[in-house]
């Protein structure tokens, strides 16, 4: 009767265990993660949901409450004056031959570097006296929500960490500026067509847009003169929406 040989059981070495715990944990670490980012992504898209509607109905009682007053006006036997608009929207049209020493500061400081760019302006006596120096290089006029919007979803560009990052969905808006209150694209628009509090920093996130040429381009006996003499350059009020439409 021969006995069994003894059976040994190799133990498992300390950084195998080590390596396995490490594992373990990050795994529950992610699992944890993605709960916490599921249950954020639903309340984002409640909260943007409801800001949407929010600013829908603002919007549709600001139109109601023109239409009423010019229809009051009319009634009345008087005229109906809109209040001055408060947002420009500036593009450069000219390169940078001839261009004196002061207009080019003045559209260094509007971020109008290149040519078919375009940026948003808020207007005050010193904006439109710097807009009035540069009228020969730019044109300019009041922006609709609708033309606003456009540009934000086709040529949206925002500036996280010194780069030109495209605006794909509202998580760029909220890394850039969501400590402002500002985090999804109908917050944006909002914030920029009613000149809002935080207009600055909003303005400041979004790349200056970069415009195709007009459809049909520039006549070259008319480009150089003023809006209002037939030409392309200068304020053209809201006749800017049309302009915008054959460059997007």
């Amino acid at each position: 009767h021969e006995c069994a040989p003894p059976i040994f059981t190799m133990k498992t070495p300390e950084s195998v265990l080590k390596k396995q715990a490490t594992q373990a944990k990050i795994t529950k670490d992610r699992a944890a993660a993605a709960k916490v980012a599921e249950a954020k992504a639903v309340s984002d898209v409640t909260l943007w949901t409801a800001n949407a509607k929010k600013y829908a109905a603002e919007y549709a009682a600001e139109e109601k409450a023109a239409v009423d007053n010019r229809r009051k006006a009319k009634v009345d036997g008087g005229f109906y004056v809109p209040a001055e608009p408060k947002l420009c929207l500036v593009v450069r049209i000219r390169g940078c031959i001839g261009v004196s020493p002061k207009a080019k500061k003045v559209m260094r400081l509007f971020r109008l570097l290149q040519l078919h760019n375009a940026t948003f302006v808020r207007l005050n006596e010193a904006t439109i006296r710097m807009l009035r120096l540069i009228e020969p290089y730019v044109t300019y006029g009041y922006p609709t929500r609708q033309t606003v919007e456009k540009l934000v979803y086709k040529r949206g560009f925002g500036k996280l960490n010194r780069q030109r990052i495209p605006i794909a969905d509202n998580s760029v808006i909220e890394e850039g500026l969501g400590r402002f209150g500002i985090t999804c694209t109908a917050d944006l628009v909002h914030e920029l067509t009613t000149v809002g509090p935080h207009f600055k920093q909003a303005n400041n996130f979004l790349w200056p847009f970069k415009l195709k040429n007009p459809k049909g381009g520039f006549s070259r006996k008319t480009k150089l003169l003023h809006f209002m003499e037939g030409g392309e350059a200068g304020a053209r009020g809201e006749e800017i929406n049309k302009f915008i439409k054959k460059m997007l």
